[in-house]
C-alpha cells in the first residue's frame, strides 16, 4: 500500500501517518519526493484497515499495490483449486463439470423425474432449491425442510451428489445436514456472517457472483469463507443487471479469464439466470465451455411450461441432453474432458432432516 500525502503536507502529518502505521503493526517508510511525499506500507497482509489512514490530515490519496483480498488470489496459491463436491465429482480439474436440475424443489415426482433425466445425459451433480430467495414474497418460496428431505432421496434414487442454496444463517445449518455442496445465492453474495457460518460448516461452497457486484466484490466475499479455513469454494458467474432490456442480464464471460488470471479458485458459469430465456441458454452454456468456464449450472425441469419459478430459462430434458451432446466437441476443442459421475457415487442414504 502507497499512501501519497498532499503537496505541502507538513513534517508533523507526515509523522502522523508513519506512527499509525506503526500503531497497526506494519513498518511505514517515507519517500520525500520533489513535489510531493509518499509513504509504503510494508508487510499488508490483506487486513489493512485504509480508512484509518485516509482520514488522517495531509493524506491526498492511500493507493493499493496489492489486491485487498489475500487468500483467494494467485499470489498466495498459484496452483488451481480444485474443488470435491463428493467423491469422483470435482471442479476446477481437467474436465468441465455439469451441474443441473430444476430451479425449486415441487414435489418428489418432478425433482426425482429430474435427477434421473439429468443424470441419464450426462450431469455429475443435481442442483435444486429448498429455499428460493424470490422478489416478490408471493412467490413460490420453496418447500423448505420438505425439500431438502426430497433432495436426498433424488440422491438415494441417482447417485448425484446435490448443491443447494442457504439463505440464512440458521438454514445455512440445516442444509448443510444434506447438501454435499451449499450455494450461496446473487442475493447472500455480500451476507458477510452467512458467508462466514458456511465457512466453518466444513462443505463445499458455490458462489454466485451478485447482480450488481464486481468481479473484485466477488473475490473479497470468497475471501470471508477462506478466512475461515475452507478453500473448498466455487465461484459462478451468472449475470449482471444493465441497461438492455432485451434480456434478463447482462451474461459476463469476460468474468471467467478474469477470475483465473487474478485468482486459483474455479469459476462455473450459469446461463439460465444470466440470460433468463430458455433459447439463450444452450448458445451461452456453449460459450461458456469455450472461455474456459470449469462448469456449468443449468436449469432443467422435466415440464417447463408447469414449473413453480423460472420456467421461461428451464430446458427440458430433450433439450438439456443436446447441450450435453454439444459441449462435449466443444471442450475437447480446448483440451478438456467432461467429468462422469462414477456408478452409484454418492451411494448416501437420505437423511432425515430435523
Amino acid at each position: 500500500m502507497l499512501v501519497v500525502m498532499r503537496h505541502g503536507a507538513t513534517v508533523a502529518e507526515i509523522d502522523r501517518v508513519v506512527r499509525t502505521i506503526e500503531e497497526m503493526g506494519y513498518e511505514a517508510r517515507p519517500m520525500p519526493g520533489a513535489q510531493r511525499t509518499a509513504v509504503g506500507l510494508v508487510g499488508n497482509d490483506g487486513r489493512v484497515d485504509a480508512s484509518r489512514i485516509e482520514a488522517l490530515a495531509g493524506v491526498a490519496q492511500v493507493i493499493h499495490v496489492t489486491q485487498p483480498y489475500k487468500q483467494v488470489s494467485r499470489e498466495w496459491r498459484p496452483e488451481n483449486t480444485i474443488v470435491t463436491i463428493a467423491p469422483g465429482v470435482t471442479v476446477g480439474g481437467p474436465d468441465v463439470t455439469i451441474i443441473a436440475g430444476p430451479c425449486s424443489v415441487e414435489s418428489e415426482e418432478q425433482i426425482i423425474a429430474a435427477a434421473r433425466a439429468v443424470r441419464a445425459a450426462g450431469a455429475a451433480a443435481l442442483r435444486g432449491g429448498a429455499f428460493k430467495p424470490r422478489s416478490s414474497p408471493y412467490s413460490f418460496q420453496g418447500l423448505g425442510r420438505r425439500g431438502l428431505e426430497l433432495l436426498a432421496l433424488a440422491r438415494r434414487e441417482t447417485g448425484l451428489p446435490i448443491v443447494t442454496e442457504a439463505m440464512d444463517e440458521q438454514g445455512a445449518n440445516l442444509v448443510a445436514e444434506v447438501a454435499d455442496c451449499i450455494q450461496i445465492g446473487a442475493r447472500n453474495m455480500q451476507n458477510y456472517s452467512l458467508l462466514r457460518v458456511v465457512g466453518r460448516l466444513g462443505k463445499p461452497v458455490l458462489l454466485k457472483r451478485g447482480m450488481a457486484a464486481t468481479v473484485n466484490d466477488l473475490l473479497l466475499s470468497a475471501e470471508y469463507v477462506l478466512a475461515e479455513g475452507n478453500d473448498q469454494v466455487i465461484l459462478c458467474e451468472r449475470g449482471v443487471r444493465s441497461f438492455d432490456p432485451a434480456v434478463r442480464n447482462m451474461f459476463d464471460l469476460t468474468a471467467v479469464p478474469i477470475v483465473h488470471n487474478l485468482s486459483h479458485l474455479p469459476i462455473i458459469a450459469d446461463p439460465s439466470h444470466g440470460t433468463g430465456l430458455r433459447d439463450k441458454v444452450t448458445p451461452m452454456a456453449r460459450a461458456a465451455v469455450a472461455a474456459g468456464a470449469d462448469g456449468i449450472l443449468v436449469e432443467v425441469h422435466p415440464h417447463p411450461d408447469r414449473a413453480l419459478s423460472d420456467g421461461a430459462q428451464s430446458l427440458d430434458p430433450s433439450q438439456f441432453a443436446e447441450l450435453v451432446s454439444e459441449i462435449r466437441p466443444i471442450a475437447a476443442a480446448i483440451g478438456r474432458g467432461v467429468v462422469h459421475l462414477p456408478p452409484r457415487v454418492a451411494g448416501i442414504p437420505a437423511v432425515a432432516v430435523g
